[in-house]
């Protein structure tokens, strides 16, 4: 593996560590209704726990409601026993066969365990991007010991990874400023 191996490779995975901070940022709730907000919910599907998703239609009705339209028809009162039981907050209510899910408005206190969750989402997310450098350093400093690269390259290898992980955990405390603007706004 060479020096642009590395960097490529660490370059790579701190992407995905942005990738994967945004996915938990969009499960965090807002007043807004979101439907990947119910993308934790499973429901029990011919005895087995399966995806909300694979079961019913996941859209939304208006910025405040969620509607989730079952596939089959006696799988409303499931769902909506699973919604309700997740820690979400969430009382769905069933219109014949189409269950709506209000977005309940949110109470001071809930707003600021919201942000904190936030916060501690952006924390997690830049410790995997720290660690990732670390590795790559690592990795670095095992070819110089093999002799396969010099200790310049080294120097110049770890000067770049470190400006890939600084721009990374500026884009993660930017989405996390976002995230608190957007929920102290609704």
């Amino acid at each position: 593996m060479t020096i642009a191996d590395i960097k490529k490779n660490a370059e790579t995975k701190m992407d995905q560590s942005i990738v994967a901070f945004k996915n938990n940022l969009q499960k965090i709730r807002t007043g807004r209704a979101n439907p990947a907000l119910l993308d934790s919910v499973h429901v029990e599907y011919y005895g087995s726990m399966v995806p909300l998703s694979q079961v019913a239609n996941v859209s939304l009705l208006d910025a405040r409601t969620i509607s989730v339209q079952p596939w089959e028809k006696g799988m409303g009162a499931k769902i909506e026993k699973a919604i309700r039981e997740s820690d979400l907050g969430l009382n769905p209510a069933s219109l014949g066969d189409l269950i709506r899910v209000p977005m309940p408005p949110m109470s001071e206190e809930r707003r600021k365990e919201m942000t904190k969750l936030a916060r501690n989402e952006g924390e997690s997310a830049k410790i995997a991007v720290r660690n990732l450098r670390r590795d790559a350093n690592e990795a670095v400093k095992k070819l110089v010991k093999d002799k396969l690269a010099s200790e310049d390259d080294q120097k110049r290898a770890e000067a770049d990874i470190q400006k890939v992980t600084d721009r990374h955990i500026a884009e993660i405390d930017t989405l996390v400023t976002a995230k608190e603007q957007e929920i102290m706004a609704v």
